[in-house]
């Protein structure tokens, strides 16, 4: 992974997304700052900085979940496929869809657990019940937890352990064909165990998906992203592939933040 000033050079049809010049306000605060970023198609890059270093705001960009904040606003571009997602035409329950997002903390339905995964393919109006039975069935299969719930579709999603509530989510959001998908830190509620589970899902849907990840836990980061991504206090510092960034980080703060000297 090249430096942000080197991946403009490069030919931009190879980036899935990317952000230029990216400003980000929440009244007259200003979060972000001028953020250049680009994201390969089947690769895993990891947001990491310390608390309120603007990372989650920047994932939350990716897919214009900030457009729900009244008094924020966004200068510069985020393209997906090329297109500028900010664009005034943009339909954002369509970006939505090829953008997903999976949460800090579980947050299923209270329905069943078929009818959580089938909900966003109902919601765009898919009625054919064969084509929804499959997919619910490939959803599952793909977030890992098939095996677990196939005899009990039925029941509500509540009664499940938080790990399996986190993996149906991801199978929820994967129900609608997303191209990208965001996890903001999807393991962090979670018990070591089921935190492997997860990290071995990203592994697995890296070959089918682009996903960008924050995390907290820079050992995480290390074992699941093929990218890392440094910010601190609204600005990225450092970005490029993941074993250099943690043995040979260009920038001292990068450094200074992965030996825990701060952070």
């Amino acid at each position: 992974m090249n430096t942000p000033a080197q991946q403009e050079s490069q030919t931009q049809p190879e980036y899935k997304m990317s952000s230029k010049n990216l400003d980000f306000y929440y009244g007259d605060f200003k979060a972000l700052q001028d953020i250049n970023m680009y994201f390969k198609p089947q690769e895993v890059t990891a947001l990491i900085g310390p608390s309120g270093c603007g990372k989650s705001t920047f994932l939350r960009c990716l897919n214009r979940m900030n457009d729900l904040i009244p008094i924020s606003r966004v200068d510069g571009k985020i393209t997906l496929d090329g297109d500028d997602i900010y664009a005034p035409d943009v339909d954002v329950v369509m970006l939505r869809r090829k953008v997903g997002m999976v949460f800090q903390k579980p947050n299923p339905f209270p329905k069943s657990i078929f009818d959580n995964v089938a909900y966003g393919l109902w919601v765009n109006g898919i009625k054919d019940k064969t084509f929804v039975h499959e997919r619910v069935e490939e959803s599952l299969k793909q977030a890992a937890i098939w095996d677990e719930v196939k005899d009990r579709l039925q029941d509500t999603a509540l009664g499940l352990s938080g790990g399996q509530q986190q993996r149906l989510c991801i199978a929820r959001a994967l129900a609608v064909k997303p191209e990208v998908v965001l996890m903001d830190e999807p393991a962090s509620a979670l018990d070591p165990i089921a935190t492997q589970k997860i990290e071995e899902l990203i592994h697995q849907l890296k070959e089918t998906y682009t996903i960008i990840i924050v995390t907290h836990n820079m050992q995480q980061a290390a074992r699941v992203s093929d990218v890392t991504a440094f910010f601190y206090i609204g600005k990225l510092i450092e970005v490029g592939d993941t074993d250099t960034i943690f043995t040979r980080p260009k920038k001292k703060q990068t450094e200074d933040y992965i030996t825990g000297r701060f952070g």
